[in-house]
């Protein structure tokens, strides 16, 4: 364990092995730290917050304190953080709400860049990407393998699937389907992550049939639920497909990105 001198650790805080505490940090009375955890100068952890093992903070990041939000009363909600993220300067991540489960949670192998805001209730996946200055509101759920790009603002309660890309500077308002990919000032669905996929090792068949079922699931006949009941009838032995069927039916505050006809 190394702690520089000048850092301020909380006697009831929980220190594992091999930590790595820099110059003028601080870490409150509730954290625990796991093992092989980095805290670069300037990093704060306050709050009932869990980093586990091998995440890296980087200067300047503000970890666990109060959320952004008037309804909070100084509830004992939590922050979770996996293991091996990389968590870089001035990033804001906040705690739960009673209103909201209590908890904010982030999966394992992320990367969060300059300036990300990761607001209350949040529930973040794998391997997910922030870049920098991408914000989340309250209560969003990001998937594995999530890209948000660069200045994007996610509107609370929004949903965002696994492997799906958020075009830098692009307001998200609906949520976006697994494997989907939007962009634009007031995001719409600009297609399929394609780049990703292949990235990720999907097969060509796999993402020809993908795109053949969103071109089904998102054309201008009958209504969407219509379309839904088609595309699973006839990809029903697709995982992928009947993942992204499975979202679309899950009913919440939001409805699906859909696609610009304008830019159509």
């Amino acid at each position: 364990m190394t702690i520089h001198p000048t850092a301020i650790i909380h006697p009831n805080a929980k220190i594992g092995t091999s930590v790595q505490i820099g110059a003028y940090s601080l870490v409150g009375e509730h954290v625990s730290l796991g093992d092989n955890v980095v805290l670069h100068s300037h990093v704060v952890v306050e709050g009932r917050t869990s980093v586990s093992e091998g995440t890296r903070i980087f200067p300047f990041a503000s970890i666990g304190h109060a959320p952004q939000d008037l309804k909070f009363h100084g509830e004992e909600s939590q922050l979770i953080i996996g293991k091996n993220n990389m968590i870089r300067e001035h990033v804001t991540m906040n705690p739960g709400t009673e209103s909201g489960g209590m908890v904010t949670k982030v999966g394992d192998n992320c990367l969060f860049m300059m300036s990300v805001h990761i607001a209350h209730d949040c529930q973040l996946g794998n391997n997910v990407i922030m870049a920098n200055n991408a914000t989340l509101g309250g209560h969003v759920h990001v998937g594995d393998f999530a890209f948000i790009g660069g200045l994007a603002a996610v509107h609370q309660f929004i949903r965002i699937g696994n492997h799906a890309v958020i075009g830098g500077m692009s307001g998200v308002e609906n949520d976006v389907i697994p494997y989907g990919r939007v962009k634009g000032e007031r995001a719409f669905l600009a297609g399929l992550n394609l780049i990703g996929l292949e990235r990720r090792g999907f097969g060509k068949d796999d993402i020809r049939v993908l795109q053949k079922a969103y071109n089904q699931l998102f054309a201008d006949d009958g209504t969407l639920e219509q379309r839904l009941e088609q595309v699973e009838k006839d990809f029903a032995a697709q995982p992928q497909v009947m993942e992204l069927i499975k979202f679309a039916r899950e009913k919440t505050r939001f409805p699906l990105c859909q696609p610009s006809r304008k830019a159509a």
